[in-house]
């Protein structure tokens, strides 16, 4: 190693030493992309534990202006703090001062932004879905990988003790040989209608930096407003509530990776209103050694569930936020006693709180990089069956999706 490497080296070990040295040196954190999301669950989850972790918000990013306004406006009000307000998410990725931020925009932007993050030496807290592309989701992670920062997928519902608990029991066997997982998740109506209804005028935003990476065209408010309902931005229901289940189904169950699926879908009841993601889509992913359904139809409230099917009981994890699953032995196969039919309850930090203790320890989240790598696959496979109508593979070894 030649002089200059060797003081690189001294250098970047220095700033990762700083980074650990504890309570007394503050965290400085930057949000991007500060919407409802941004704000209500990443910045205020943070700030839950801005003194216990020693945590600083130092700049906020959206190229909505009343949105940067928003989140400026709730740090001031919590931390009596100003927070410098940028658009352009790449100036707040070069302000040295700022240690680590956290993404919060549209779906298609999660993996760029990422990139772009770590190779700025910034630890991350990124939204889900991480990917909805193949060829950006691998450099993604290919980039975090190859460095030493901190990567928390956002989801969250891993981290609940229920959750936590429901893998210690099904991993140590507890309810025998899973062989079938299954959620309906229904609504009465999209939920991006809701987020379409938002007034936005051209001026108050900046179109071509919400397109990114797509094709231009010319501005049409409610492709921004309601992306969640436009499949250049957000495929449907399938490749973004899904995730939260599909991570829960690896997170619970160990499995990495889907093998094949075949997905069905359209729009069958808010025919002609503006969007192109479907309103009602069934999904199935086979894994190693069990099947998992996924189902959204909006039009009905009714019929939401989330179940383990094993040959000892069903698992009913339906209720997750926060209370513990329960364990239904009726008609299983070899059924547990009653006296072990309830799954031991286990601690564990919030979601956001292992985040933020994480980039003090330099250990690894609860959700890291390859828990984005396992759900971006899950759904990319299933909307890549949708919009070809054939069965799709994962080759895990070539990390490739194709028909098959």
């Amino acid at each position: 190693m030649n002089r200059r490497n060797l003081l690189s080296a001294a250098a970047l070990t220095a700033a990762s030493y700083r980074r650990v040295l504890g309570a007394n040196d503050r965290v400085r954190i930057g949000l991007i992309g500060c919407g409802n999301r941004g704000i209500n669950a990443l910045l205020k989850g943070a700030m839950e534990f801005r003194e216990q972790e020693n945590v600083a918000f130092s700049a906020v990013c959206d190229i909505w202006r009343q949105h940067a306004e928003e989140a400026a406006q709730v740090i001031r009000q919590q931390t009596g703090t100003e927070a410098r307000q940028v658009k352009a998410y790449r100036e707040l990725l070069a302000d040295k001062e700022i240690d680590a931020v956290m993404i919060a925009t549209p779906d298609h932007q999660h993996c760029i932004m990422l990139t772009d993050a770590v190779r700025a030496g910034k630890d991350a807290y990124c939204e889900k879905p991480l990917g909805m592309d193949m060829k950006e989701l691998l450099t993604c992670v290919d980039t975090v990988k190859r460095s030493d920062r901190i990567v928390q997928m956002g989801t969250q519902i891993r981290s609940i003790p229920s959750s936590m608990a429901a893998k210690t029991f099904i991993q140590g066997g507890g309810l025998g040989t899973v062989f079938k997982i299954e959620q309906e998740r229904n609504g009465v109506k999209p939920y991006w209608h809701n987020y379409g209804e938002r007034p936005l005028v051209e001026g108050d935003t900046d179109w071509r930096a919400f397109l990114f990476q797509r094709k231009y065209r010319a501005w049409e408010e409610k492709q921004h407003t309601g992306w969640f309902g436009h499949r250049d931005f957000s495929r449907g229901a399938h490749s973004n509530l899904m995730v939260h289940f599909i991570d829960l189904v690896h997170h619970i169950t160990g499995a990495p990776f889907p093998k094949r699926c075949v997905t069905l879908g359209g729009t069958y009841v808010y025919r002609n209103d503006g969007y192109t993601a479907p309103d009602s889509v069934e999904t199935i992913l086979e894994y190693e050694n069990f099947l998992v359904r996924y189902s959204t139809a909006f039009g009905t409230g009714n019929g939401n569930y989330l179940k383990f099917f094993g040959t000892r009981g069903t698992m009913d994890a339906s209720n997750w936020s926060g209370k513990p699953f329960t364990i239904d032995t009726k008609g299983a196969k070899d059924p547990l006693p009653a006296e072990s039919a309830a799954i031991p309850e286990v601690q564990s930090d919030p979601h956001m709180l292992n985040w933020l203790k994480c980039l003090r320890s330099r250990q690894q989240p609860n959700a890291p990089i390859d828990a984005g790598l396992a759900h971006s696959v899950a759904v990319i496979l299933s909307d890549e069956a949708l919009v070809r109508g054939r069965r799709m593979v994962y080759d895990s070894a070539r990390r490739v999706v194709r028909e098959g």
